[in-house]
């Protein structure tokens, strides 16, 4: 009977240290401001959603990281370095969920943010020298940065989930205005052609928003500051409708991190 005890506990001691030496996974988020705004600790009053998003999952089950970044677009968060420093570290069954599409409309070439994308999908590129980093530079479309993302995720082992952009405070006739409807679109197409998960952020925020009128989410879910970017209630109503989202996704193994 001990030699079985013994055995017993030399499994229970073997999976223990297993369990003990195994790192979690990690949810890396990429984006733009309404995502992280500024530090991510509420300046002004002015949030990101994945300033709150730690509140939904199991932290001791899953490690999450907000690298994201106010002012950068699909295309300076890559030049700037900052997605190199994800892909160092990131590892199999890691995830990157990523919203890029505010800032990409701006203009591609100019000596304040020089951020702009070309518009689409495709292939086509424009070459510069760069008025801000002076620097040379291939500037490609917005579907390329996005596909990048997802397939250098994806050679990693990880899992890529790709988020439309937020909806802005823009109205028209009691409607919130799609103001980046292209990248909306342009985003699940690149989703579905590259074998990423796809959330439609706008889709899924805008009934919430039209539900309580425009009155009542100027006031209670943006910054006075400006029409993009929300404050805490804002930013945990975004939060909450990512959640939403990945309790959708069909065989994404991120929704078994949530908290119950």
């Amino acid at each position: 009977m001990k030699t079985i005890y013994s055995l017993l506990a030399s499994v229970l001691l073997f999976w223990g240290i297993i369990a003990a030496v195994s790192p979690k996974p990690t949810l890396y988020i990429i984006g733009d401001s309404t995502v992280k705004n500024g530090s991510g600790k509420g300046q002004d009053n002015m949030w990101g959603w994945g300033s709150f998003l730690h509140e939904h999952f199991d932290t001791t089950q899953i490690h999450l990281e907000n690298h994201a970044i106010g002012g950068r677009s699909s295309r300076t968060f890559i030049t700037e370095g900052r997605w190199d420093k994800i892909l160092t570290d990131l590892k199999p069954g890691d995830f990157v969920i990523m919203q890029f599409g505010h800032n990409d409309n701006s203009a591609i070439n100019d000596s304040t943010r020089a951020r702009g994308t070309i518009k689409g999908l495709g292939e086509e590129t424009e070459e510069i020298d760069n008025l801000l980093t002076k620097k040379h530079e291939i500037v490609h479309s917005y579907g390329w940065y996005m596909r990048k993302y997802v397939d250098e995720t994806k050679a990693k082992g990880a899992i890529p989930i790709i988020c439309s952009p937020v909806p802005r405070n823009s109205w028209r006739e009691g409607k919130i205005a799609t103001s980046e409807a292209g990248h909306r679109q342009w985003a699940e197409a690149v989703a579905a052609s590259n074998g990423a998960f796809y959330l439609d952020l706008f889709g899924l925020i805008v009934p919430q928003y039209e539900a309580v009128g425009e009155e009542k989410v100027k006031n209670e879910f943006f910054t006075p500051k400006d029409n993009t970017h929300t404050n805490e209630s804002g930013a945990k109503l975004n939060a909450s409708s990512v959640v939403k989202g990945v309790k959708s996704l069909k065989k994404c193994s991120l929704k078994q991190y949530l908290k119950k």
